[in-house]
């Protein structure tokens, strides 16, 4: 069985103590704890403080966010029609606009947790390659490796004939 990981990545317009910053400060422990306890949310990347936000494998004004969720469906359901997305519309003021892929998703086995460097390494695949098996995004996802389409099959994999 597999489980769905992403990562998304943020460059700040600001330092994350500055003014300019304070409102999505004041927004991420909500936010945070909304996917915790959504449909289908497995984990997320956290240090002590309960969030992402001191860790920068990309550099000091990026901010990360990875976790692993059941599905896709589960993770575009938070993404999309949560409070998620109401905070999300007010990107533009905090983070600067990115001309290369800033989310990547991928398929883990279940029970894993991704380490950083390995997401860090799937979004670089996507933004060297775009979107394969190894490393997607919604626009063009694929289906997890344990989900086979039997009407893809080869002919030699078919059912056999009822006697």
């Amino acid at each position: 069985m597999f489980q769905l990981a992403q990562l998304n990545v943020a460059v700040m317009k600001e330092p994350m103590e500055s003014p300019g910053m304070a409102n999505f400060v004041a927004n991420l422990d909500r936010i945070n704890a909304l996917a915790d306890t959504s449909p289908g949310f497995v984990w997320r990347l956290q240090t002590d403080e309960g969030n992402g936000t001191a860790l920068h494998p990309s550099g000091e004004n990026i901010l990360v966010n990875l976790s692993v969720w059941q599905d896709p469906a589960s993770l575009a359901e938070y993404v999309y029609k949560s409070a998620h997305r109401e905070v999300m519309r007010r990107r533009k003021r905090w983070f600067e606009r990115m001309s290369e892929a800033y989310l990547v998703l991928w398929w883990v086995p279940a029970g894993h947790r991704p380490a950083l460097a390995e997401a860090v390494d799937r979004l670089e695949h996507l933004r060297r390659r775009g979107p394969s098996p190894t490393a997607f995004n919604f626009a063009e996802s694929f289906p997890a490796p344990d989900v086979i389409d039997s009407n893809s099959l080869p002919a030699f994999c078919a059912k056999p004939p009822q006697e």
